[in-house]
């Protein structure tokens, strides 16, 4: 494989450790603000969907969530175009207010027994601001790292970014455990779930504050001062079939499965602990919570490791071990679930004597390390597959499409498949299959990106035939 010589960095006029950490918070935050709504949604989704039954009002619940996952491609279409229109800064500085005003209005909203099925839908309405938002905010930070990074480490700096998914994952489960245990269960369940909502518009204000001050990154500024931007992200991106190629491989060789290993190991392991094995709310957040504080430094050590023996190996590798083991992990946790018998009232409910949150947590840690590894190298590897003038448009699509699509309806397909077979693992199939098949093209199509220089212009793209060069041998 051969590439061509490397251009020098634009010198930065900031540190690359404030870079990071501006953008690490604002995405951290953002993250915390998406995953309040599935962190509660065994506590408070009657108070907006009545179906007759408590299952059925979860899965109305987590449809609702799903909505903000599915309209994240076209956040990501618009604000990536933005993003290469304007820049960097400005763009993810919106996205940020955006989904901050949105989750604090939920804090605020009125319940079905208030204002009836308006109720639901509001808050529908709200999910896909929400998801709008969020499209556009991880492309941003990530090719905003990744441009002031220098040429060798871009994996090892960009997988900070990555740790904010988890943290705010974790940060979300603090404060409602902080909050739950601070005013009790029952006014908890009254008013307080609403506590964890409005503080996010502190949190907002504080990452906005921190990001105002950041300038503009190098690369597209040398780009915006040459005149060189794209006239039309959009059509560069994706009316380009040699542009469009890598997107799509982007999508279903890489981030698709990237995108169920996440959900399944750090969300949908929740609601296992929670609807199938009925491991109290306490116990199931700590659980959760212990397993990926103990697995987040691994992000960075893969991401890391990327640099120096590549990405593509190392993110499929997540993936075939997700696809190879997810069922024995989970017959195995049933075995130290807490209810003897699930599907009994909780007034009836006997405790399991082989009830275990420590091993519990050890295998949800197991899986914390799949997703450490498919997770961990990917923000580098999706920046180096496509030039400066369409980075953020062209990367953010595909990303947002297999986390979004096919990562977030997990947890709503997972628990449609039990209620429908009455199979308790039957949830594991959508993640097992997706995993599979992208394992499969990543294998047999990816290249790999570890050495492409993304610092001159024309990035990936070779003016003539119109082909990446990390393609080329």
């Amino acid at each position: 494989m051969s590439f061509g010589p490397r251009a020098q960095t634009p010198e930065p006029t900031q540190g690359i450790v404030r870079v990071i950490f501006a953008s690490a918070a604002g995405t951290m935050i953002e993250w915390y603000d998406f995953y309040i709504f599935g962190s509660l949604a065994t506590v408070i989704s009657s108070k907006f969907y009545n179906t007759g039954t408590p299952l059925g009002d979860i899965i109305a619940w987590l449809a609702a969530f799903a909505v903000g996952f599915i309209v994240r491609p076209f956040g990501a279409i618009v604000f990536g175009r933005v993003g290469d229109l304007v820049g960097r800064k400005y763009t993810f500085l919106v996205t940020m207010t955006l989904m901050g005003l949105c989750t604090f209005a939920v804090g605020l909203l009125p319940t079905a027994d208030m204002i009836g099925p308006a109720a639901g839908i509001i808050l529908i309405l709200l999910r896909i601001l929400q998801g709008l938002a969020l499209g556009g905010e991880y492309g941003g930070a990530a090719t905003y790292v990744a441009e002031h990074a220098p040429h060798g480490k871009r994996g090892f700096y960009t997988s900070w970014i990555q740790i904010t998914a988890t943290l705010g994952l974790f940060l979300s489960l603090g404060v409602i455990l902080a909050t739950r245990l601070g005013i009790g269960e029952v006014a908890f369940k009254d008013w307080g779930w609403r506590v964890p909502f409005l503080i996010s518009i502190f949190l907002v204000g504080i990452s906005l504050y921190i990001r105002m001050s950041l300038q503009e990154s190098p690369l597209f500024a040398k780009l915006k001062s040459s005149g060189r931007t794209s006239k039309n992200p959009l059509v560069e991106s994706f009316a380009n079939p040699y542009n469009l190629r890598y997107v799509l491989l982007a999508l279903f060789g890489a981030v698709m499965g990237q995108g169920v290993v996440w959900y399944t190991g750090q969300f949908y392991a929740l609601f296992y602990l929670q609807q199938q094995f009925k491991v109290p709310l306490v116990d199931s957040n700590l659980i959760v919570g212990v397993a990926i504080l103990f697995a987040t430094p691994l992000f960075v050590l893969f991401g890391w490791l990327s640099d120096r023996i590549g990405r593509k190996w190392i993110m499929l590798s997540g993936m075939a071990l997700a696809v190879l083991t997810y069922y024995p992990i989970y017959n195995v946790m049933w075995n130290f679930r807490y209810a003897l018998d699930p599907t009994v009232p909780a007034a009836d409910m006997k405790i399991n004597p082989a009830y275990s949150p420590v091993m519990l947590g050890l295998l949800i840690f197991i899986q914390m390390v799949y997703v450490t590894l498919s997770y961990g190298p990917i923000a580098a590897f999706l920046v180096e597959m496509f030039p400066t003038r369409i980075r953020y448009t062209s990367m953010s699509l595909p990303y947002h499409i297999g986390n979004g699509v096919f990562g977030g309806l997990v947890p709503i397909i997972g628990l449609s498949l039990i209620q429908a077979t009455g199979d308790r693992f039957a949830g594991l199939w959508w993640p097992m299959g997706v995993a599979g098949v992208c394992f499969v093209i990543g294998a047999i199509f990816l290249r790999e990106t570890k050495d492409v220089d993304i610092t001159a212009d024309e990035g990936m793209i070779d003016s003539r035939a119109q082909t990446p060069s990390w393609s080329r041998r």
